[in-house]
Parts: C-alpha cells; structure tokens; sequence
C-alpha cells in the first residue's frame, strides 16, 4: 500500500523548488531566494494557493515590471510578487466557479492580510498566548520553557509598544526581531529533542529532496533541510511561527 505522507512531502519540495526555479528563470539570475522569501513560499502554501496561481503571478508581476523598466527598482524577492500572486490565485477561485472576477482580492485575505499596527499587536498576543500554554519538552540544561516565556514576553512587549507608538511600526526591524525570537526558540527545541528523533526527519527531508537535488545548489538544500525540520518541530509541540508572514 502506497504512503499518503510521501506524496504530501513530494508535493511540499515541489512546491517551493518550481517557484524558486520560475522567479529565478523570470529574473534572468541564480539570486538566491531569502528566508523571508521562503516564509512567504510557505504562507502561500498554508493559504491553499494553488502552484499555478502563484507562477502566474510571478508571471504577471515581471509582465507589469518590464511594462515600466527602473535602474533603481528591481524584482529583488517574492514579495514583489505577492499581491499579483493573490490576484492569480483569486481569479482562479472565480473561474473555478464559471464567475467573472471584477474585485481585487482583499488585502484581509488569510493569505494576504493587512498589517495595521492593531493587527500586528494582536498576532503578536496570540502567539504570546500558544507560547504560554504549549506544553513543551522537559530537558537537563536549557530549558525550553524559559525559552518559550521569555520570547511571550517580549512578544507582549512588541505588541504594547505597537499599539501606543505615534507612527506604523518598521516593518522591517520587527521582522528581524521576530527572526532572532525564532532562531532562539528553534535553538531551544533542537537542543532538547532526542537526537534520534532530529535525525529520523532529516533522514525523511533527504529522501524526498532525492529527485531535486540536482536542480538544486548546496545552500539551497540546506535551507530546505532547515525548513522542513523546523516545520516538523513544530507541528509536533503545536507552536506558531511568529514571521508577519504567517499573520
């Protein structure tokens, strides 16, 4: 009997790999995709926004660049592409059901949400509270849970900040301040999973990267390793990622 969880993984590779590839191929360049951009991949992903809707968005946003070609402003990560990405993936779902699309997708789309500062603080507070109440695992040494409470903390911080702040939050500076949250946090639950378990995943992300490696460099397998690891962890203690992109 076939495995149902081999095709779910073949088609989470495939996925990320054809977008890369398509973006890469439209930019005319091997720029290396960012971490940003692999969160955005994985959002769309989340969203149920079909492959083809987000290639034809990359399509349709280069199609509308070179239109109005800039020296000084290029196509330099996905999230150039991300609201043609929404538009495709929209005019697809309106098709799907024989109706002609006549509005734009909405930008408090799951998949495309606002990012007003009462928005961000109450993502921020959410997360805080799946932090809190996680039940995590219990090791010598560092402790995960100190891990989890500090980075509530300051998630909490992050969001009071947000709210009574003058002018929008840099969206920009909180990003990289969420990324060191999460680093931290997956630091965390690296160091107390069993390393059996660590190894059991990495063996399964190897088997089903097998038949992309080839169209795939070095650092790029490795990012994809990273991800689908991070991934597994967790869905296994049911956690949040805490990027805006997930909002």
């Amino acid at each position: 009997m076939d495995d149902p969880t081999k095709d779910d993984q073949s088609n989470y590779f495939n996925y990320f790999t054809e977008i890369e590839e398509h973006f890469q191929r439209r930019r005319g360049t091997l720029l290396m995709v960012s971490t940003l951009d692999w969160a955005l991949m994985e959002t769309w992903k989340n969203a149920g926004i079909p492959l083809e809707a987000v290639l034809r968005g990359i399509d349709a946003a280069f199609d509308k660049h070179d239109q109005h070609p800039s020296k000084t402003r290029k196509i330099n990560g996905l999230g150039w592409c991300s609201q043609a990405v929404l538009a495709a993936a929209e005019d697809m779902k309106e098709a799907a059901v024989g109706a002609a699309s006549t509005n734009p997708p909405s930008a408090k789309s799951p998949a495309g949400q606002g990012f007003e500062p009462e928005t961000i603080a109450a993502f921020l507070r959410r997360n805080a509270d799946l932090l809190h109440t996680a039940k995590l695992p219990h090791t010598t040494g560092i402790s995960v849970h100190a891990v989890a409470e500090d980075t509530a903390a300051t998630l909490r911080k992050l969001a009071r900040e947000i709210e009574s702040a003058k002018s929008a939050p840099r969206l920009e500076d909180l990003e990289r301040h969420l990324t060191v949250l999460e680093e931290k946090l997956f630091a965390a639950l690296l160091a107390a999973t069993p390393d059996e378990e660590i190894v059991t995943v990495r063996a399964q992300a190897d088997l089903e990267l097998s038949p992309y490696r080839r169209k795939m460099s070095a650092p790029q397998i490795e990012q994809l390793q990273k991800q689908y690891v991070h991934k597994r962890l967790l869905e296994k203690y049911n956690l949040p990622r805490l990027s805006l992109f997930y909002m």
